[in-house]
């Protein structure tokens, strides 16, 4: 199962016999999973360009799915006692796969958000599951190889274009904070140990943008082995370093 995006460097791994269920109940849906996500890519330049709202590459992988009916989903889950209602919780899932049997799979994509993220969607699939809403989580996340190579993937971007400055990022729609800019020119151009333009730039940007307290395959591992989500079935995979393209 997942062959061929274990072929491509994608780490796979199955939590509380998630890998029985799926292999038995739910074939397709890996099958479904592996299309979509197989041939998944991020050009470099949206990287550096990035800017606000969703990363195109998210929102590329979030079409491939939601055209094979992972689908995002509201899920209601009242309390009634007596006829009347004493509780009631939403849980908003981006993409469930449902099937005839009433079974469902919720998913996750958390690219680059804030590290706590994965409490909310780890304890929302353990509710979830709980409540007989779905059979298995699933989470897909930077992997530790892809998190590891980002620093090398931005200095190779600017070694690449001979970027030496701010002004020739502009093409690339990159804007630096005020914060941003003033952080590197001190490193530039300090009087004791400056260090050259691409060496600030990619420390910093990478710092800031990609840092340890972002959604990463170690904060993620942190949280499943402390038990968070338990005992919801998981799959988690995490992204490898041969989605980044360049040219």
């Amino acid at each position: 199962m997942f062959d061929r995006l274990k072929a491509r460097g994608f780490e796979i791994h199955f939590l509380s016999h998630a890998e029985a269920i799926m292999s038995v109940d739910f074939p397709k849906a890996a099958q479904e999973l592996e299309s979509a996500l197989v041939n998944a890519s991020i050009p470099i330049e949206e990287i550096i360009a990035g800017g606000g709202g969703e990363a195109k590459g998210t929102q590329r992988l979030r079409k491939a799915l939601a055209e094979k009916g992972w689908v995002k989903t509201t899920f209601v889950v009242e309390k009634i006692i007596n006829g009347v209602q004493r509780e009631s919780q939403s849980h908003e899932v981006d993409h469930v796969r449902a099937f005839e049997s009433g079974a469902r799979i919720a998913l996750e994509i958390e690219w680059n958000n804030k590290d706590p993220f994965y409490d909310r969607d780890l304890e929302n699939f353990k509710r979830l599951h709980a409540d007989g809403a779905i059979s298995i989580g699933v989470i897909v996340t930077r992997g530790r190889a892809l998190h590891a190579a980002m620093h090398g993937f931005v200095r190779r971007f600017l070694d690449r274009h001979g970027i030496d400055d701010f002004p020739a990022l502009e093409s690339f729609d990159y804007v630096p904070t005020p914060k941003q800019r003033r952080d590197i020119q001190s490193r530039v151009g300090r009087a004791n140990n400056p260090i050259p333009f691409r060496a600030a730039f990619t420390d910093k940007f990478v710092s800031d943008k990609f840092g340890e307290a972002t959604t990463h395959w170690k904060k993620l591992e942190d949280r499943v082995h402390r038990g968070v989500g338990n005992p919801c079935p998981l799959l988690l995979i995490g992204l490898p370093p041969s989605i980044v393209t360049f040219g």
